[in-house]
């Protein structure tokens, strides 16, 4: 009877350890098949920008030297045909009206996300809780349903096909999610900090800038991700309040649509070349954005 309760023991340790290892693989497993279901349309576009017109129309093709013989038709267009100085003028005006309306929206929402956690408000029957949930509700507002009046009011002020219009607009837009973000991170951070600073000589001002901003500087560059890759990628309200001179990278990949079809390896090249700066701000700034998005979350 001794000698049973032992192998008893390691054959219940066995099935643990057995049980562990096939929980791991198959939580491999999920997570690799939803890596490639995330993955696939971004290879799909990457593999087409490589094709022809005859190797798309073929049919599915997916491996390179297999499937089909990768040729620059798409990359030729953008880099050295009539293309390239349109890509090159559209790329910029993105890059532009992306970093600074981030910038700004930012910074706004950063000071409005510190009083809405440091302050008391009250506005009529509204308090704290009401004006931040106003914030989060302008989200849900269709840009459909505002891009009339905005129109009117940018031919009047003389904003129309200018990049000054769309950083406005886009600094507007991104406000409420900036300042959902930043509510919440200023309100994991202990106030005592910003208390001491005050008794130490420090203003108000001086306290947020020295103390409250650089604990809050993941979730500052969360949010400034989010709205760079917004302004970056947004569409509707570029195609609406331009026409040439501030036309986005956006608008450009629209334009290979066309009476005479749709010129999709041109359209792919595009879509790549402005998917590429995203992918790379996204890996490098990896930790910041997990850190911005989840801070708060647990006491």
């Amino acid at each position: 009877m001794a000698s049973a309760e032992p192998a008893r023991d390691w054959g219940a340790k066995r099935s643990v350890r057995g049980t562990r290892v096939l929980g791991r693989v198959v939580t491999y497993a999920i997570l690799l098949f939803w890596a490639f279901i995330c993955l696939f349309p971004l290879y799909w576009t990457v593999s087409t920008s490589f094709k022809n017109q005859i190797a798309i129309y073929r049919g599915p093709s997916y491996l390179p030297w297999v499937d089909f013989t990768p040729v620059k038709l798409g990359w030729n267009a953008i880099l050295q045909g009539d293309m390239r100085s349109e890509f090159l003028h559209d790329a910029a005006n993105s890059l532009i009206i992306a970093i600074v309306s981030a910038g700004l929206a930012t910074a706004l929402g950063a000071l409005a996300g510190y009083g809405l956690a440091r302050f008391t408000y009250k506005l009529g029957p509204w308090r704290n809780r009401d004006i931040s949930f106003w914030f989060v509700s302008q989200l849900i507002l269709p840009p459909a349903a505002v891009v009339l009046p905005i129109l009117i009011l940018y031919r009047d002020l003389h904003l129309l096909d200018t990049r000054i219009g769309l950083i406005l607009l886009y600094t507007v837009v991104n406000l409420p999610i900036v300042v959902w973000i930043m509510r919440d991170q200023f309100n994991s951070i202990p106030i005592e900090m910003e208390q001491a600073a005050l008794v130490d000589g420090a203003g108000l001002f001086g306290a947020f800038l020295r103390i409250v901003v650089p604990i809050a500087l993941p979730g500052m560059v969360a949010a400034y991700i989010l709205c760079a890759i917004f302004s970056w990628n947004e569409y509707f309200f570029a195609a609406v309040l331009t026409s040439y001179r501030a036309v986005t990278i956006p608008f450009l990949i629209a334009g290979q649509v066309s009476s005479q079809g749709v010129q999709w390896w041109s359209m792919a090249a595009l879509s790549t070349a402005a998917v590429v700066p995203l992918a790379i701000i996204g890996i490098v700034l990896e930790r910041y954005i997990v850190k911005g998005l989840t801070a708060g979350s647990v006491k």
